[in-house]
């Protein structure tokens, strides 16, 4: 079942201090069109430089997760992107008039209950997911980090910390979804440890920080003079000591707040991949250096599976077959040459075409060394471009697809009697007057058979099957000047 992406419906803005640097800053999300992502803007400096959410932009992991492009940075990222992915909003703008996010009160859920109540409206595109196909795992030893990704049919992800603590032990976090984002892990705030605090403290860090936006964790005795000190810091009448080594009246919102926001972290640093995943990811004892490398490992597979054949399961149900495609196409056997569509989006599409002995062309065409000719290979892949373009308006079966220019043919490999050809196609610029300009690539297995360049125009007729002779004329002479 195909999933629309989705933006808000209007602005909304949230503001506070940013942890680290204490600066005060106001972060307006914006509706942004389809296939966008998440892109900051920073409007309080000269030309407002704009920073994609992308894996290759991070500068910086050190106590969170820092972007900078084009003369612009933005630092403590994380948790505001946790609160889109988990809300499976696939396009905003995110401006921001400070250097760093706020803190809030250090979880995700201020961006949640912001962004919902600026409610979200689905666009005219499908969702386009990366859909692992393979595993893809990430080791430090250094740090003792183990991460893995295996194929699933959602975005599932397992976490275990374990810090060699008696206070804090070993703890796990699941969520089988996005959709339990919310209610398990977005109110789940950040934590540390105390003697990490000092070391925060001493280097003039967490200038915006406070006990109410932080779980600090006490794992050793501390001397009354210490907590008075944290107590003057923090602007507190007092500090203590409470819950099972939890510094002051802190209530911890589930029994393993911690695992539960470090798998919030990790949601919001796998953005980074640039599109929503469909895979289970396991890590043990993650952080921000160790999900931005992971996310580079995901990137990596993505470039390759999109390098590659796409993967064809033969009992997978078909979005098309061969019935709903005679319905768009106006070809018939023997001349019908695509036999099942796989994926179908705006942009691209994903066809079969079974080869066997029994195709007519073969009784003429080398019949003692059958070889499928190269310009019905091309022919097959105009077919399943023309679905493409086809679907692209709500009554196809009033449209006839023209080709108007095929450019950059390669034939790479012989198709023999026996072999599955699967064509992917798609959008090489945006679609204007109705002309698709496309990239066609045929596979056998994992080799490229052909390789092409096509443009087509879809011109309205009567109908596509029972068009009169001048009709099609007229359209045909339409294409032609489009051509001049």
């Amino acid at each position: 079942m195909s999933v629309k992406q989705r933006t808000i419906k209007k602005p909304v803005s949230v503001s506070g201090k940013g942890l680290h640097t204490g600066i005060p800053a106001t972060v307006t999300f914006k509706p942004a069109p389809v296939n966008h992502w998440y892109k900051f803007k920073r409007i309080d400096l000269p030309n407002q430089p704009v920073i994609d959410v992308d894996v290759d932009n991070v500068s910086d992991t050190e106590r969170g997760t820092t972007l900078q492009q084009n003369g612009g940075k933005i630092a403590t990222t994380e948790h505001l992107l946790a609160a889109l992915v988990g809300l499976e909003i696939d396009n905003v703008l995110i401006e921001v008039n400070g250097p760093e996010i706020p803190i809030m009160d250090g979880s995700s859920m201020p961006f949640v209950l912001a962004l919902e109540s600026a409610g979200t409206v689905e666009q005219d595109a499908e969702r386009v997911y990366f859909e692992l196909k393979e595993i893809v795992s990430y080791e430090d030893q250094a740090k003792h980090i183990e991460m893995l990704a295996v194929p699933q049919e959602t975005f599932r992800l397992t976490v275990m910390v374990d810090y060699n603590s008696a206070v804090l032990g070993t703890q796990h976090a699941t969520i089988y979804s996005a959709s339990e984002f919310k209610k398990e892990v977005a109110s789940c705030r950040t934590f540390v440890f105390l003697h990490e605090l000092e070391l925060l403290l001493s280097h003039n860090l967490i200038k915006g920080g406070d006990l109410d936006n932080a779980v600090v964790l006490v794992d050793r005795d501390i001397p009354q003079e210490k907590l008075d000190y944290l107590a003057k810091v923090f602007n507190k009448p007092n500090v203590k000591v409470v819950q099972r080594g939890i510094l002051n009246n802190t209530e911890l919102k589930f029994f393993n707040e911690p695992a539960r926001h470090k798998l919030l972290d990790m949601v919001g640093d796998l953005a980074l991949v640039g599109m929503p995943l469909k895979a289970h990811i396991l890590a043990a004892r993650p952080g921000h250096s160790g999900n931005v490398a992971f996310a580079r490992k995901l990137r990596e597979a993505i470039k390759k599976d999109k390098k590659g054949a796409p993967r064809f399961n033969p009992a997978a149900d078909a979005i098309l077959n061969i019935n709903d495609i005679m319905k768009l196409l106006p070809h018939r056997p023997p001349f019908l040459l695509v036999d099942k569509i796989l994926e179908l989006s705006a942009t691209h599409v994903v066809g079969v075409k079974n080869v066997t002995m029994n195709e007519d062309f073969f009784r003429g065409h080398f019949p003692g060394s059958p070889i499928m000719p190269g310009v019905l290979q091309i022919e097959a892949m105009a077919q399943t471009g023309g679905i493409l373009a086809l679907k692209s308006v709500p009554d196809p079966e009033n449209y006839l697809t023209y080709f108007m220019k095929i450019d950059n043919v390669r034939f790479r490999q012989q198709v023999l009697p026996g072999d599955t050809l699967i064509f992917h196609l798609e959008l090489i610029s945006p679609v204007r007057r109705g002309i698709f300009h496309m990239k066609g690539t045929a596979y056998v297995g994992d080799k490229i058979a052909t390789e092409a360049e096509m443009m087509a125009q879809i011109v309205k007729t009567k109908g596509t099957n029972g068009s009169s002779t001048e009709q099609k004329f007229e359209a045909v002479e339409n294409v032609k000047q489009l051509i001049k």
